[in-house]
């Protein structure tokens, strides 16, 4: 019995050391990042395309270590009907809410703002003064020019 009990235990620690391995080998492949996810279509049928989307930001996330990346998610057009939608779907509410947890920051366009006639009090989840940016493309650029990587999901 203690022999089962032991070799059980030994088992238990090599899987955890190897999973330690696999992590640390993740880190050196990966290394830091600075990327920023370019959102500017309609969400589709159910918001299919903002889930998607913001899926792929976490599985990003995951792959890199919430340590080593630093994410940017710039909307305009359409792409601020993410945070409009946001405003009553829970399940979007607790994804965005989720990565701003993980130091993801969203940010919107101004022009989007104005042309469209949007509150961000009123008409979108959770935005504040601070993540509005005057031109969501001059925002890529900008974004790209000190390093970020472009990602359009």
């Amino acid at each position: 019995m203690l022999k089962a009990i032991t070799t059980l235990a030994i088992s238990a620690l090599m899987t955890i050391a190897a999973s330690a391995g696999v992590q640390a080998a993740d880190d050196a492949r990966y290394g830091k990042q600075k990327v920023v996810y370019h959102i500017n279509l309609p969400g589709g049928d159910g918001g299919k395309y903002y889930a998607g989307s913001l899926r792929n930001i976490q599985n990003h996330i995951d792959a890199v270590g919430k340590d080593n990346i630093e994410v940017k998610v710039v909307m305009h057009g359409n792409g601020v009907d993410l945070l409009k939608q946001a405003k009553s779907d829970l399940t979007l509410q607790g994804n965005v809410s989720n990565l701003k947890t993980q130091n993801v920051k969203f940010e919107v366009c101004a022009n989007t703002l104005k042309g469209r006639k949007i509150d961000k009090d009123k008409d979108l989840f959770e935005v504040y003064d601070e993540d509005i940016v005057p031109s969501g493309v001059a925002e890529l650029s900008r974004l790209q020019q000190i390093g970020y990587t472009y990602v359009k999901p």
